[in-house]
């Protein structure tokens, strides 16, 4: 398989086999009028399969939903064909509206402007609570 290389963008790379297109929807990457190539269950020597996204653009991406998502994932920014910098990405210490609050009672759910907000309460487990009521978060 051939995917060819790209001049301006990002490759997030090192995706553990089967998240990327989860990383993808929450991304919006589906809602962009550019090239993006996913790239399932590639052969790694560090993680024996992976995914990788390729984003042949220039375009802003939310590095909190990628640490998220997958923590310990790469993202290589990609200049006139040249990588010009790689970033291992972490899990955020908050997120701001990338997940929903799924208490009812949670004053998120009454007020529409609120923004998101929650807080990694154990990195070890990758849980999250909700800043408001405390809610835990589990995908």
């Amino acid at each position: 398989m051939n995917v060819d290389s790209i001049q301006n963008g990002l490759v997030i790379d090192h995706i553990a086999a089967g998240h990327g297109m989860t990383l993808y929807n929450l991304l919006g990457l589906d809602s962009i009028d550019v090239s993006v190539a996913l790239i399932k269950n590639v052969a790694s020597r560090k993680l024996g399969r992976k995914d990788i996204i390729k984003i042949d653009a220039d375009i802003p991406v939310n590095i909190d939903i990628i640490g998220f998502a997958d923590p310990g994932a790469t993202v290589n920014y990609i200049r006139d064909g040249k990588l010009v910098e790689k970033r291992t990405i972490d899990m955020p210490e908050t997120l701001k509206n990338v997940i929903r609050c799924k208490n009812p009672r949670c004053i998120t759910s009454c007020e529409q402007e609120l923004d998101q907000l929650f807080r990694l309460t154990d990195r070890e487990r990758k849980i999250y609570r909700c800043v408001y009521c405390e809610t835990r978060w589990n995908g």
